[in-house]
Protein backbone atom coordinates (compact mmCIF):
# COMPACT_ATOMS: atom_id res chain seq x y z
CA UNK A 1 0.00 0.00 0.00
CA UNK A 2 2.33 2.67 0.96
CA UNK A 3 4.32 1.47 -2.13
CA UNK A 4 1.74 2.62 -4.00
CA UNK A 5 1.46 5.60 -2.87
CA UNK A 6 4.60 6.76 -3.31
CA UNK A 7 4.09 5.81 -6.84
CA UNK A 8 1.29 8.54 -6.86
CA UNK A 9 3.47 11.73 -6.44
CA UNK A 10 0.44 14.13 -7.55
CA UNK A 11 -1.90 12.21 -5.68
CA UNK A 12 0.42 12.31 -2.50
CA UNK A 13 1.02 16.28 -3.36
CA UNK A 14 -2.77 16.73 -3.52
CA UNK A 15 -4.00 15.05 -0.14
CA UNK A 16 -0.81 16.84 1.53
CA UNK A 17 -2.51 20.03 0.26
CA UNK A 18 -5.88 19.27 1.36
CA UNK A 19 -4.78 18.15 5.08
CA UNK A 20 -2.84 21.26 5.61
CA UNK A 21 -5.93 23.60 4.24
CA UNK A 22 -8.83 21.41 6.42
CA UNK A 23 -6.85 21.84 9.42
CA UNK A 24 -6.51 25.32 9.00
CA UNK A 25 -10.22 25.77 8.35
CA UNK A 26 -10.77 25.46 11.40
CA UNK A 27 -8.62 27.54 13.45
CA UNK A 28 -10.74 30.37 13.53
CA UNK A 29 -14.36 30.71 14.32
CA UNK A 30 -16.57 31.19 11.38
CA UNK A 31 -17.86 35.16 10.22
CA UNK A 32 -20.71 36.50 9.00
CA UNK A 33 -23.95 36.33 9.77
CA UNK A 34 -27.01 35.20 7.03
CA UNK A 35 -30.17 38.01 6.41
CA UNK A 36 -33.18 37.50 4.62
CA UNK A 37 -33.33 37.41 1.36
CA UNK A 38 -35.43 40.37 -0.63
CA UNK A 39 -37.36 40.01 -3.61
CA UNK A 40 -37.30 41.94 -6.59
CA UNK A 41 -39.74 44.14 -7.94
CA UNK A 42 -41.49 44.15 -12.02
CA UNK A 43 -38.94 44.59 -14.51
CA UNK A 44 -35.89 44.10 -12.67
CA UNK A 45 -33.32 41.13 -11.84
CA UNK A 46 -31.51 40.42 -8.52
CA UNK A 47 -28.33 38.82 -8.07
CA UNK A 48 -27.63 38.30 -4.78
CA UNK A 49 -24.40 36.97 -3.44
CA UNK A 50 -24.85 33.58 -0.82
CA UNK A 51 -21.01 32.80 -0.37
CA UNK A 52 -18.14 31.16 -2.74
CA UNK A 53 -19.76 30.86 -5.84
CA UNK A 54 -23.24 30.66 -5.23
CA UNK A 55 -25.78 33.01 -6.21
CA UNK A 56 -29.83 33.57 -6.22
CA UNK A 57 -31.21 34.66 -9.45
CA UNK A 58 -34.32 36.40 -9.66
CA UNK A 59 -35.24 37.63 -13.10
CA UNK A 60 -38.70 37.46 -14.52
CA UNK A 61 -40.54 35.52 -11.39
CA UNK A 62 -38.25 32.75 -11.22
CA UNK A 63 -35.64 31.44 -8.89
CA UNK A 64 -32.58 30.80 -9.74
CA UNK A 65 -29.75 29.00 -7.62
CA UNK A 66 -25.94 28.82 -8.96
CA UNK A 67 -23.65 26.24 -7.40
CA UNK A 68 -25.57 26.81 -4.23
CA UNK A 69 -22.97 25.38 -1.18
CA UNK A 70 -24.97 26.01 2.41
CA UNK A 71 -23.41 23.90 4.25
CA UNK A 72 -20.20 24.46 6.72
CA UNK A 73 -17.77 22.15 5.99
CA UNK A 74 -16.97 19.89 2.91
CA UNK A 75 -16.12 16.66 4.73
CA UNK A 76 -13.09 18.29 6.96
CA UNK A 77 -12.58 21.62 5.04
CA UNK A 78 -15.00 24.46 7.37
CA UNK A 79 -16.12 27.56 5.68
CA UNK A 80 -14.85 30.56 6.76
CA UNK A 81 -17.54 32.61 6.63
CA UNK A 82 -21.48 31.90 6.82
CA UNK A 83 -23.83 31.44 3.79
CA UNK A 84 -25.72 34.80 3.25
CA UNK A 85 -29.05 32.81 2.69
CA UNK A 86 -30.71 30.26 4.51
CA UNK A 87 -32.39 27.75 2.57
CA UNK A 88 -35.33 27.18 4.61
CA UNK A 89 -35.70 31.06 4.24
CA UNK A 90 -35.07 30.99 -0.12
CA UNK A 91 -38.19 31.48 -2.32
CA UNK A 92 -39.14 28.18 -3.92
CA UNK A 93 -36.55 27.23 -6.03
CA UNK A 94 -37.26 27.22 -10.57
CA UNK A 95 -33.62 26.00 -11.54
CA UNK A 96 -29.84 24.96 -10.03
CA UNK A 97 -27.40 25.56 -12.38
CA UNK A 98 -23.87 23.86 -11.50
CA UNK A 99 -20.80 24.27 -13.12
CA UNK A 100 -18.68 21.23 -12.33
CA UNK A 101 -18.34 18.19 -9.89
CA UNK A 102 -15.96 19.75 -7.49
CA UNK A 103 -17.45 19.62 -3.70
CA UNK A 104 -16.87 23.67 -3.46
CA UNK A 105 -19.51 24.02 -6.39
CA UNK A 106 -22.07 20.82 -6.14
CA UNK A 107 -22.86 20.01 -2.63
CA UNK A 108 -24.91 17.24 -2.42
CA UNK A 109 -26.34 17.66 1.28
CA UNK A 110 -27.18 21.50 -0.03
CA UNK A 111 -28.68 19.93 -3.16
CA UNK A 112 -30.77 17.80 -1.12
CA UNK A 113 -32.41 20.54 1.27
CA UNK A 114 -33.23 23.03 -1.48
CA UNK A 115 -35.04 20.14 -2.98
CA UNK A 116 -37.33 19.14 0.17
CA UNK A 117 -37.68 22.91 0.59
CA UNK A 118 -39.26 23.98 -2.99
CA UNK A 119 -41.41 20.91 -2.51
CA UNK A 120 -42.32 22.12 0.79
CA UNK A 121 -43.32 25.23 -0.60
CA UNK A 122 -44.94 24.03 -4.06
CA UNK A 123 -45.01 20.66 -4.12
CA UNK A 124 -42.73 20.57 -7.16
CA UNK A 125 -39.15 20.39 -7.20
CA UNK A 126 -36.78 22.66 -9.50
CA UNK A 127 -35.20 21.55 -12.56
CA UNK A 128 -30.86 21.23 -12.56
CA UNK A 129 -28.53 21.61 -15.36
CA UNK A 130 -25.00 19.91 -15.46
CA UNK A 131 -22.48 19.48 -17.92
CA UNK A 132 -22.25 16.34 -19.25
CA UNK A 133 -20.72 13.51 -17.70
CA UNK A 134 -22.11 14.74 -13.79
CA UNK A 135 -25.41 13.50 -14.21
CA UNK A 136 -25.14 11.07 -11.92
CA UNK A 137 -24.10 12.88 -9.25
CA UNK A 138 -27.57 14.69 -9.15
CA UNK A 139 -30.08 11.69 -10.89
CA UNK A 140 -31.44 10.56 -7.32
CA UNK A 141 -31.56 13.72 -5.74
CA UNK A 142 -35.47 14.87 -6.33
CA UNK A 143 -34.64 17.19 -9.28
CA UNK A 144 -37.74 17.45 -11.61
CA UNK A 145 -35.66 17.35 -14.67
CA UNK A 146 -31.72 16.47 -14.93
CA UNK A 147 -30.27 18.44 -18.04
CA UNK A 148 -26.93 17.45 -19.15
CA UNK A 149 -25.05 20.67 -21.49
CA UNK A 150 -22.03 21.11 -23.81
CA UNK A 151 -19.93 23.93 -24.51
CA UNK A 152 -22.23 26.20 -26.51
CA UNK A 153 -24.95 24.17 -26.34
CA UNK A 154 -28.56 26.36 -25.76
CA UNK A 155 -31.35 24.90 -24.12
CA UNK A 156 -34.62 26.61 -22.25
CA UNK A 157 -34.77 26.17 -18.41
CA UNK A 158 -37.41 27.49 -16.62
CA UNK A 159 -38.59 29.53 -19.57
CA UNK A 160 -35.20 31.03 -19.90
CA UNK A 161 -32.20 30.67 -22.02
CA UNK A 162 -29.01 29.31 -20.37
CA UNK A 163 -26.01 28.80 -22.88
CA UNK A 164 -22.91 26.82 -21.65
CA UNK A 165 -19.68 28.69 -21.98
CA UNK A 166 -16.26 27.07 -22.08
CA UNK A 167 -13.82 27.69 -19.47
CA UNK A 168 -10.11 26.41 -18.50
CA UNK A 169 -10.19 24.65 -15.21
CA UNK A 170 -11.38 20.68 -14.92
CA UNK A 171 -14.30 19.06 -13.31
CA UNK A 172 -12.86 15.45 -11.57
CA UNK A 173 -14.96 15.28 -8.62
CA UNK A 174 -12.21 12.70 -6.98
CA UNK A 175 -9.04 12.14 -9.11
CA UNK A 176 -9.36 9.85 -11.64
CA UNK A 177 -13.09 10.57 -13.18
CA UNK A 178 -11.52 13.17 -15.52
CA UNK A 179 -14.65 12.23 -17.82
CA UNK A 180 -16.72 14.70 -16.33
CA UNK A 181 -17.42 17.95 -17.62
CA UNK A 182 -17.19 21.39 -16.57
CA UNK A 183 -17.97 25.17 -17.97
CA UNK A 184 -20.11 28.73 -17.10
CA UNK A 185 -23.25 29.70 -18.15
CA UNK A 186 -24.99 33.04 -19.59
CA UNK A 187 -28.33 32.94 -18.20
CA UNK A 188 -30.58 35.35 -20.45
CA UNK A 189 -34.21 36.90 -20.51
CA UNK A 190 -35.14 39.63 -22.58
CA UNK A 191 -33.00 42.58 -21.86
CA UNK A 192 -31.22 40.97 -19.11
CA UNK A 193 -28.02 38.49 -19.11
CA UNK A 194 -25.86 37.02 -16.47
CA UNK A 195 -22.21 35.33 -16.78
CA UNK A 196 -21.26 32.95 -14.28
CA UNK A 197 -17.96 32.04 -14.97
CA UNK A 198 -17.44 28.59 -13.11
CA UNK A 199 -14.38 28.10 -12.16
CA UNK A 200 -11.47 28.90 -14.47
CA UNK A 201 -7.84 30.20 -15.25
CA UNK A 202 -7.58 33.11 -17.26
CA UNK A 203 -7.60 32.18 -21.23
CA UNK A 204 -8.88 33.94 -24.45
CA UNK A 205 -12.32 32.77 -24.59
CA UNK A 206 -13.88 35.66 -22.09
CA UNK A 207 -13.44 37.41 -25.78
CA UNK A 208 -15.19 35.07 -27.35
CA UNK A 209 -17.99 34.78 -24.99
CA UNK A 210 -18.77 38.71 -24.91
CA UNK A 211 -18.58 38.27 -28.68
CA UNK A 212 -21.47 35.63 -29.01
CA UNK A 213 -23.59 36.46 -25.55
CA UNK A 214 -22.94 40.05 -24.54
CA UNK A 215 -23.49 39.75 -21.26
CA UNK A 216 -24.10 42.68 -18.86
CA UNK A 217 -23.16 41.34 -15.36
CA UNK A 218 -20.41 38.95 -15.03
CA UNK A 219 -19.66 36.56 -12.28
CA UNK A 220 -15.99 36.22 -11.70
CA UNK A 221 -13.65 34.51 -9.50
CA UNK A 222 -10.64 36.26 -7.49
CA UNK A 223 -9.46 33.64 -5.34
CA UNK A 224 -7.37 30.39 -4.74
CA UNK A 225 -4.60 31.63 -7.24
CA UNK A 226 -1.58 31.13 -5.00
CA UNK A 227 0.76 29.84 -5.22
CA UNK A 228 1.25 30.74 -8.75
CA UNK A 229 0.77 26.97 -10.18
CA UNK A 230 -2.74 27.38 -8.79
CA UNK A 231 -3.38 30.05 -11.82
CA UNK A 232 -3.27 26.90 -14.19
CA UNK A 233 -7.07 26.79 -12.80
CA UNK A 234 -8.21 29.26 -11.20
CA UNK A 235 -7.62 33.66 -12.20
CA UNK A 236 -5.72 36.16 -10.21
CA UNK A 237 -7.91 39.49 -8.91
CA UNK A 238 -6.02 41.27 -12.09
CA UNK A 239 -6.61 38.22 -14.26
CA UNK A 240 -10.34 38.24 -13.75
CA UNK A 241 -10.60 41.99 -14.22
CA UNK A 242 -8.59 41.32 -17.60
CA UNK A 243 -11.50 38.91 -18.25
CA UNK A 244 -14.04 41.43 -17.39
CA UNK A 245 -12.82 44.10 -19.89
CA UNK A 246 -12.90 41.84 -23.10
CA UNK A 247 -16.30 40.21 -22.00
CA UNK A 248 -17.28 43.99 -22.43
CA UNK A 249 -20.00 43.31 -19.79
CA UNK A 250 -21.38 46.42 -17.80
CA UNK A 251 -20.38 45.58 -14.36
CA UNK A 252 -18.42 42.44 -12.71
CA UNK A 253 -19.36 41.02 -9.13
CA UNK A 254 -16.37 39.05 -7.51
CA UNK A 255 -16.60 35.61 -6.04
CA UNK A 256 -14.84 32.30 -5.38
CA UNK A 257 -12.99 34.31 -2.30
CA UNK A 258 -13.09 34.78 1.00
CA UNK A 259 -15.40 31.56 2.45
CA UNK A 260 -13.21 28.53 2.11
CA UNK A 261 -9.45 28.70 2.21
CA UNK A 262 -8.69 27.23 -0.83
CA UNK A 263 -5.38 29.09 -1.86
CA UNK A 264 -2.21 30.25 0.54
CA UNK A 265 -3.02 34.08 0.14
CA UNK A 266 -4.48 35.90 3.14
CA UNK A 267 -8.02 35.94 3.11
CA UNK A 268 -8.42 39.56 2.48
CA UNK A 269 -6.10 39.64 -0.32
CA UNK A 270 -7.99 39.13 -3.02
CA UNK A 271 -10.63 42.33 -2.80
CA UNK A 272 -8.36 44.18 -2.33
CA UNK A 273 -5.59 43.87 -5.69
CA UNK A 274 -8.59 43.43 -7.51
CA UNK A 275 -10.06 47.07 -5.94
CA UNK A 276 -6.55 48.62 -6.74
CA UNK A 277 -6.21 46.84 -10.17
CA UNK A 278 -9.92 48.59 -10.54
CA UNK A 279 -8.79 51.51 -9.87
CA UNK A 280 -5.58 51.76 -11.59
CA UNK A 281 -7.48 51.16 -14.42
CA UNK A 282 -10.18 53.77 -13.79
CA UNK A 283 -13.15 51.17 -13.56
CA UNK A 284 -13.86 50.83 -10.15
CA UNK A 285 -17.06 52.06 -10.76
CA UNK A 286 -17.82 48.95 -12.54
CA UNK A 287 -16.95 46.53 -10.03
CA UNK A 288 -19.42 45.50 -7.52
CA UNK A 289 -18.24 44.00 -4.50
CA UNK A 290 -21.22 41.84 -2.59
CA UNK A 291 -20.74 40.65 1.11
CA UNK A 292 -22.63 37.68 1.71
CA UNK A 293 -26.41 37.98 1.76
CA UNK A 294 -26.54 41.63 0.02
CA UNK A 295 -28.28 41.71 -3.33
CA UNK A 296 -27.36 43.64 -6.32
CA UNK A 297 -30.70 45.00 -8.73
CA UNK A 298 -30.55 45.56 -12.24
CA UNK A 299 -33.07 47.37 -14.09
CA UNK A 300 -32.75 47.25 -18.05
CA UNK A 301 -31.11 50.26 -17.63
CA UNK A 302 -29.41 50.82 -13.79
CA UNK A 303 -28.04 48.71 -11.61
CA UNK A 304 -28.18 49.67 -7.33
CA UNK A 305 -27.38 47.32 -4.28
CA UNK A 306 -29.14 46.78 -1.54
CA UNK A 307 -27.19 48.54 0.10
Amino acid sequence: MFRWWREQPFLVTKVGQLWRLARESHAVPIAGASRQPELVGPGEMGVTFIGHSSFLLQVSGRNILIDPVFSKRLILLRRQRHAGLLVKELPAIDAVLLTHAHMDHLDVSSLRRVVRATRRLTGKTPEVVVPKGVEDLVVKLGFARVHEMEWWGRLEVAGLRVTMTPCRHWGARMFNDTYRGYGGYVIEDGGFSVYHSGDTAYFSGFAEIGRRLKPRVALLPIGAYFPDSYRAVHTSPEEALRGFVELGAERMVPMHYGTFKLGREPMHEPVERLMAEAKRLGIEKKVTVLSEGEMMRLGLTRFQSSE
